[in-house]
């Protein structure tokens, strides 16, 4: 049963959104059991807080609730606990390196990796970066669906 982590700056935005994104995927296809789906922040700017109110909004008008999910600061324990730890970014990517024990290094790796063509980054809706919640969601989702067919082609049973 693969376990994956998406991670992001304050864990309010992005990496909630992969978080629902992604159990959506896995619900559609009845493999929601299958997969563990957590996600976390390298700062612990918003420990406690749920997803911020805009990324919320944004979310809830494609279907998808995240108002259950509260900010959490990665813990050392995830490195062993997760097979796969996704940042949703170069600078956050190059953090989880910094942190990890070095038999888990190999788990961390960028969330978009399965999607080259939508670039390294997703955008941090928090700081208006990328044109907002909606072109952020529009990255999750084709990023999400990219992590899901390479799982299915590697991993999991159709």
């Amino acid at each position: 049963m693969p376990r994956i982590l998406f991670v992001c700056l304050g864990n309010i935005c992005r990496s909630p959104s992969a978080q629902v994104v992604f159990e959506a995927l896995l619900r559609i296809r009845n493999l929601d059991t299958d997969v563990v789906v957590d996600s976390a922040g390298t700062s612990d700017y918003h420990i406690g807080e749920p997803p911020c109110a805009l990324m919320q909004d944004a979310a809830r008008q494609r279907g998808y609730e995240m108002a259950h999910l509260r900010a959490r600061q990665i813990e050392p324990g995830d490195f062993a606990r997760f097979d796969y730890i996704f940042a949703m970014d170069r600078a956050n990517l190059a953090d989880l390196l910094w942190m990890a024990p070095l038999e888990h290094r190999s788990k961390v790796r960028l969330f978009l990796e399965h999607a080259p063509e939508l670039g390294e980054d997703v955008p941090d809706p928090y700081y208006g970066e990328g044109g907002g919640p909606d072109q952020v969601l529009d990255i999750i989702e084709e990023g999400a669906m990219a992590l899901l067919t390479h799982l299915l082609q590697t991993e999991l049973c159709p």
